[in-house]
């Protein structure tokens, strides 16, 4: 599994609320540099991603829109969501198209508010925002990133648009059942950031065992139990052998008492910060 050509690895699709539909296994830009991203999203392209995750915030939306052009792919064949940040829920409309202007496309496809910061009181102004903006036809589905239960309700009370995704840190021993349970009972997809928890959760007993059982590596086997669970996973690298192995995670398929055995790694430990008290600008 390790070494095979994941160009011929079928990637799941899922369709949104709206029928947009989104490849269930994309690329993560989180914290690869500005300067780097153009290769990596080139290397992840040619690999055969067609879904890239990037933010405002990460600052290297025009590196993503680098690789795109670069690639020669028709736009519609590359799912690209970006996020809304913290500092810019008083002027959304502004920001996505400083947004829209980096990545050098006419649209996009999936625009989240990427913490709700309920300090502040403007995620449901913000939404109304991005309701418009899908409405004038700018952006193809919207959602929101880090919005716990009491977020999701206050969203809600007064959406005409239901969120299409929320976007939120999970991973084997942080699942945030309740959150997942939540979300998806009100049509919102359930997409998983730092899948991986960050490499820390590749080192267990049951996910090494199911490695050493498929031939794969313990980033494959926690990727192909989020696919399995029916996750959206964006799985971050920079490095061009990893790049294919993540998306070679396709090919597996747990069966439901291995998906139980990496389920029951829970402890409940956060790496990220807490959605509730998260009030950085990221400006």
């Amino acid at each position: 599994m390790t070494e095979s050509t994941p160009r011929g690895t079928a990637v799941p699709e899922l369709a949104l609320n709206n029928g947009v539909r989104i490849p269930q296994l994309g690329f993560g830009v989180f914290q690869i540099p500005p300067e780097e991203t153009r290769v990596a999203v080139g290397e992840a392209l040619r690999a055969g991603y067609r879904h890239i995750d990037t933010a405002a915030a990460y600052r290297n939306e025009s590196g993503v829109g680098a690789a795109l052009a670069e690639s020669g792919l028709p736009r519609g064949d590359v799912f690209i969501t970006t996020k809304l940040r913290n500092g810019e829920q008083s002027s959304p409309r502004a920001a996505f198209e400083a947004s829209r202007k980096a990545l050098g496309v006419d649209w996009i496809d999936l625009y989240l508010i990427h913490w709700p910061v309920p300090s502040q009181g403007l995620f449901t102004q913000a939404w109304k925002e991005l309701e418009s903006l899908q409405a004038d036809g700018m952006v193809r589905a919207i959602g929101v990133s880090n919005f716990l239960p009491e977020h999701l309700d206050e969203l809600l009370a007064g959406a005409t648009v239901v969120p299409a995704v929320n976007q939120f840190e999970l991973h084997p021993t942080f699942q945030q059942a309740e959150l997942a349970a939540k979300s998806r009972s009100h049509g919102l997809a359930v997409e998983a950031y730092s899948p991986l928890g960050q490499g820390k959760d590749l080192g267990s007993a049951a996910v090494t065992g199911l490695a050493a059982k498929y031939g794969a590596t313990p980033a494959q086997i926690v990727l192909a139990w989020h696919l399995g669970m029916g996750n959206i996973v964006i799985p971050k690298s920079a490095t061009p052998a990893r790049i294919r192995e993540n998306l070679a995670a396709a090919a597996i398929s747990l069966t439901p008492e291995e998906l139980g055995l990496i389920s029951a790694l829970e402890t409940g430990e956060r790496i990220g910060a807490d959605p509730a008290l998260a009030a950085f600008t990221q400006m």
